[in-house]
């Protein structure tokens, strides 16, 4: 689209008009000429333009062609200035000045230049004709010549961890796929088959895709991280007409599955979201789409620039004519640490049923692992699951019956059973005999009876109870500037449904992070915010009425202390060279299933969950879990 100016009131028409009127009296002037040859440059129709020896749909057409890349283009046109040269002899001579201004959208400035052209008065017709060339659309611009817009794109921010480690930065790849150009039609199919088989992938999808594209196009097949996991000789490829192997880099985390629920993906845009952006997404543009890449897209991509340049007909740049450069995208630092998320993959990639275990640094709720497993798992199990926390909750209703009085020497008893409101909770089934009865709180903690709990939960209240969760970081609006979930504590319940809350069930949730957060709370001695953006760092959530103190997580340390000294962890005891707290949990919720089986543990500056999905219970399934990342973990 192009627009001219209205530098004059009057139509070209009209001017034309008055200069053959005037033609009696005085020369007419060259401004009607001028005029109409700047609606002429504005629309690219001059057959209103008074020319000299040229054909006006030959010049139309031939301007089209120059400036057809950028046709889209807005363009203003404005006349400037007429000068007629007094020193000519016949034929009298003018020059007329166009500004000539694009609107070029991706730029705050637009693009203007000044363009002249050559009119001359032709004595017999009594009018001022235009000699036009090229150079008066664009300074430069010649015969068989055209302007283009190229887009430069910026360099993508890189996404890096704990102590700056670089996770995903351009890593070297393979595209392989089908030149049809450079095979013959006879072997396209028989290509694509054995390109399939080579590559051990689906044969009838490429081999449709072969057939669909044009005889000329690349048909890619695959993408391969070009390291060790590439084992394909080149060779290979070589022996089967027409394929080709292309190198490039791309942003790629250490392995393809590090952290990829989080990390997310980055390729190239979907019809979909080239649609949704409304122009500012391109066919062919490649984005993150899911996950960090997704969500920081703005900052890791940065601002593209472009460049204008005069073409010759060999498609070969000739002169550049305007250069806006690109800005480079910001690195995104994140908290995840390198070594402890792949070993934490590693440990969950066998595990039978969704499962997820992160790990975070009490002293600054750093996120420094935060896995899902098994391997077939896409779902984001770690940050984003809700799900009922079983025993390792009691942390919080241990902390709720503190602040009601008690003490961890307090003596509570723990019956085998107990009803509420004629529903009857019992203890697991294997519960020791020797831990019933009259015990100090600590002990019902190390061997988690559910009947103190259930008790110490009604007679803290619901609000109570939903006050210790915030003060342990559980029942909070998550601040880690990923997607995530932390947990979910009501604050309205009563009778069988906060008695089953006290325990970890009826209508309590949290995420695997969820209670990493109440174990590393803790450990700290504060409330704990987790986060895995460290630059921009979210900002933190509302502080709890009542935050942890340091002597409520004393207390709450050294009755995790009894669980792994001599409760249901104590398989956990004496790992490494520091003292190990912790507490496991089993949430039933399937009676013909297994339940979800939990472990919460702090060694040092490190704090620990574990979830597995169908378990035979806590200690059992999440317990070797633990003990295994605590061990290897260094």
């Amino acid at each position: 689209m192009s627009r001219v100016s209205q530098t004059f009131a009057l139509s070209t028409a009209a001017l034309l008009l008055m200069g053959s009127l005037s033609a009696c009296s005085t020369p007419p002037t060259p401004d009607a000429t001028a005029q109409a040859l700047a609606q002429g440059l504005g629309s690219l129709d001059f057959s209103a333009v008074p020319l000299a020896d040229q054909d006006a749909a030959s010049i139309s057409a031939e301007l089209t062609t120059a400036l057809e890349p950028m046709i889209k283009t807005p363009r203003t046109v404005s006349l400037e200035s007429v000068e007629v040269d007094e020193a000519s002899e016949k034929p009298k001579t003018a020059t007329a000045s166009y500004k000539i201004t694009w609107d070029l959208d991706s730029s705050d400035v637009d693009w203007s230049y000044t363009t002249t052209a050559a009119l001359v008065f032709d004595d017999e017709s009594k009018t001022w004709q235009a000699r036009l060339d090229p150079s008066v659309a664009v300074p430069g611009l010649e015969k068989d010549q055209y302007i283009a817009k190229k887009s430069v794109a910026a360099t993508r921010g890189d996404i890096r961890g704990n102590k700056d480690q670089a996770l995903v930065i351009k890593r070297d790849v393979l595209n392989i796929g089908l030149d049809k150009a450079s095979s013959t039609e006879a072997e396209w199919e028989s290509s694509a088959k054995a390109l399939a088989k080579l590559l051990d992938i689906e044969a009838d999808p490429l081999v449709q895709r072969v057939a669909a594209a044009g005889p000329r196009a690349f048909v890619q097949a695959i993408t391969l991280r070009n390291d060790q996991t590439q084992t394909i000789p080149q060779e290979k490829f070589d022996q089967i007409p027409g394929v080709l192997v292309q190198h490039d880099a791309v942003p790629l985390a250490p392995t393809r599955s590090f952290a990829r629920p989080i990390i997310g993906s980055f390729g190239e845009a979907t019809a979909e979201i080239v649609e949704a952006s409304k122009g500012t997404v391109k066919a062919g543009d490649k984005i993150g789409l899911s996950g960090l890449q997704k969500e920081y897209q703005d900052t890791l991509a940065g601002t593209p620039g472009y460049t204008i340049s005069i073409f010759d007909k060999d498609k070969k740049p000739v002169e550049r004519l305007l250069e806006n450069a690109p800005v480079d995208g910001k690195d995104l630092q994140i908290t995840l640490d390198r070594d402890t998320q792949m070993l934490a993959e590693s440990i969950l990639e066998e595990t039978t049923s969704d499962s997820a275990l992160v790990a975070v640094r009490p002293s600054d709720g750093a996120i420094l692992a935060a896995a899902s497993g098994p391997s077939t798992n896409p779902a984001n199990t770690a940050l984003l699951g809700k799900y009922a926390p079983g025993s390792t909750f009691k942390v919080v209703t241990a902390l709720a019956m503190l602040r009601n009085g008690d003490t961890p020497k307090s003596v509570v008893n723990c019956p085998a059973t107990v009803s509420v409101d004629g529903k009857e909770f019992k203890n697991y089934d294997g519960y020791p005999t020797s831990a019933l009865g009259k015990i100090p709180l600590s002990e019902a903690l190390a061997h988690s009876c559910n009947t103190v709990f259930i008790e110490g939960a009604l007679k803290a209240k619901s609000p109570a109870l939903a006050e210790a969760a915030t003060a342990l970081g559980l029942n909070v609006d998550p601040a880690t500037g990923a997607a995530s979930f932390i947990g979910a504590v009501p604050n309205d319940s009563t009778g069988t449904e906060l008695g089953a809350n006290g325990i970890g069930q009826g209508v309590v949730q949290s995420s695997t992070l969820g209670m990493a957060t109440v174990a590393a709370s803790v450990a700290n001695g504060a409330t704990v915010t987790p986060y895995l953006v460290a630059d921009p760092k979210p900002a933190a959530p509302v502080a709890a009425k009542k935050p942890l103190t340091a002597q409520e997580a004393k207390d709450l340390a050294s009755m995790m202390a009894e669980v792994v000294d001599h409760g249901t962890l104590k398989d956990l005891n004496k790992i490494g060279g520091k003292p190990v707290i912790g507490k496991s949990g089993t949430a039933e919720y399937d009676a013909e299933r297994n339940a979800h089986a939990w472990t919460i543990v702090t060694q040092g500056d490190l704090a620990v969950a574990v979830f597995v999905s169908d378990g035979s219970g806590g200690a059992q399934t999440a317990g070797p879990i633990a003990k295994k990342f605590l061990t290897e973990h260094k």
